[in-house]
């Protein structure tokens, strides 16, 4: 049997990248699941992919008539809420400066309030559930800081924080609450910032100095490193894990790899 057999996930962002992945590991699990987006298109294929167990959800995340409706729909096809992914971004880079207001409140209201929307939405059917997974994908920029990232390492910080407070609060009624911190997210959204050419391969792998066999992993084997670790989340194997970050970063916060000092 598998380790989400028999319940029920809603995961945002799953037309692809790190939610699309999430959602085929959840559904191969057990898991009934709620693919959600706004791109349809693609969100229907994935929900098609899955089979029967698996639906599709149009959600904007930062829009809350849009969470009542995507719970709505989740209870009435599949009778409960178990497991929750805030995993939908979108991402900026800007300098400070060159940031405007207009484009620095829409990385927050998707990454940051849709996330707060998304753990709001969930109290009820999961306490009714007697219980549940809460699993917010912040981001290693969320964990330090980067040049040209204000608007998202800001959100990213923040969903940590939110994460923090949710444990508390919830945890009373058996509902878990972490987060996931990982170096390698859907490639799409870095894609539109790398200069015609890069190829795209090659330039992440540039940012996995510190563990020498991640250089020659693809992207997509990266991104279901994430998706594996959302799962473990998501499941009874982590009934002891609340309020916590789980990094998946292939050791890029550990510290600064000095080349000119000392080393194995």
């Amino acid at each position: 049997m598998g380790r989400l057999e028999g319940k029920t996930a809603l995961i945002t962002g799953s037309a692809r990248g790190t939610g699309a992945a999430t959602a085929h590991i959840f559904a191969a699990e057990g898991a009934r699941v709620v693919v959600s987006d706004i791109l349809d298109e693609r969100g229907e294929g994935v929900a098609k992919e899955l089979g029967d167990a698996a639906i599709y959800q149009h959600l904007d995340v930062s829009c809350d008539a849009d969470w009542t409706r995507a719970v709505a729909t989740t209870l009435a096809r599949f009778g409960s809420l178990n497991v929750l992914v805030n995993n939908a971004a979108v991402l900026l880079m800007k300098s400070l400066p060159d940031t405007e207001l207009a484009e620095f409140e829409r990385v927050v209201a998707v990454n940051q309030t849709g996330t707060f929307l998304g753990m709001k939405a969930a109290v009820e059917p999961m306490k009714a559930a007697g219980g549940g997974s809460i699993v917010n994908v912040a981001s290693i920029d969320g964990m330090r800081s980067q040049n040209s990232l204000v608007a998202y390492c800001a959100s990213k910080w923040a969903v940590r924080g939110m994460t923090r407070v949710a444990a508390l609060e919830l945890g009373r009624y058996g509902i878990r609450v972490n987060s996931v911190c990982p170096e390698a997210g859907g490639p799409e959204m870095v894609a539109a910032y790398l200069p015609d050419g890069v190829d795209m391969e090659l330039a992440m792998a540039r940012q996995m100095p510190a563990l020498g066999p991640q250089k020659s992993r693809s992207i997509a084997d990266r991104v279901d490193d994430v998706a594996k670790t959302i799962l473990f989340l998501a499941t009874d194997d982590a009934a002891s894990c609340t309020g916590s970050d789980l990094v998946v970063d292939g050791g890029n916060t550990a510290g600064v790899l000095r080349r000119e000092l000392p080393r194995a």
